[in-house]
């Protein structure tokens, strides 16, 4: 509880958060990294997973390399690139894009995958393009797929980011290596706090947009409205038979 305290302390002292390696300074060091490595993977993986997606073809290549990426070692990656690039953010990016691709690829292949084929063909009925059949159809229903494999890719790399200060100067992970060297423990919790309370405002943010981007359902049929103008045999099976004589 007191290292709770003393981490809380270090948060509201305002020094802390000034100078080049503040705490504020840090955090935007640290969206900025997660940004570009988002980004990055976003580019590489939304475009092959809405191809596999629309086309059905290369299924298996591209499930089986996301199962691989899934199972590299990000700490091991970093430590392998930084050894072959030198110190640098070009370890920790390379490491965390590879975090990232399968989250993203995942959600485009199965958002696209998902729309309904029967809407697919109605609209090349109608004379689409197949770009315009991605372009104003698949990617509109597939968008809240694709916010779902966005939103589990940016947790992923803003939590696993700490480790861009493993080979770099960047990020909230300074301050966790720091508190470690000088045994400052109450410094390590503050980072690993404001780490977390980063990915949260970011979950909340992408699952508002999630929500925002998910097509509103039709009403069920039994709360539909009768029509108006009743079919003329329905009026007359509502009759009795001595109205029907008469």
């Amino acid at each position: 509880m007191n290292l709770f305290l003393d981490a809380w302390r270090w948060l509201a002292t305002g020094s802390n958060w000034t100078g080049d390696g503040g705490a504020a300074t840090r955090l935007v060091e640290h969206l900025l990294v997660s940004g570009l490595v988002v980004g990055i993977a976003a580019i590489i993986a939304v475009p092959l997973g809405v191809l596999v997606g629309h086309t059905g073809r290369g299924r298996t290549a591209v499930v089986l390399a996301a199962s691989a990426a899934r199972a590299v070692p990000t700490l091991g990656l970093l430590t392998l690139v930084a050894l072959a690039t030198g110190i640098g953010l070009t370890g920790p990016v390379v490491a965390l894009v590879v975090l990232a691709v399968p989250s993203l690829l995942a959600g485009a292949y199965a958002g696209v995958e998902s729309v309904d084929r029967v809407t697919i063909d109605a609209a090349r009925a109608v004379g689409m393009t197949e770009a315009q059949v991605v372009r104003r159809v698949e990617l509109p229903l597939a968008a809240p797929l694709l916010v779902g494999g966005l939103r589990s890719a940016t947790l992923q790399v803003v939590a696993t980011s700490t480790l861009a200060a493993y080979t770099a100067d960047v990020g909230l992970g300074r301050l966790l290596f720091a508190g470690l060297k000088a045994r400052e423990y109450d410094v390590m919790l503050a980072s690993a706090l404001l780490v977390v309370a980063l990915a949260l405002v970011l979950e909340g943010l992408l699952a508002l947009l999630q929500r925002l981007v998910t097509p509103r359902t039709a009403a069920p049929a039994e709360h539909a409205r009768p029509a108006r103008n009743a079919h003329p045999s329905s009026t007359v099976a509502e009759k009795s038979p001595t109205e029907r004589t008469s």
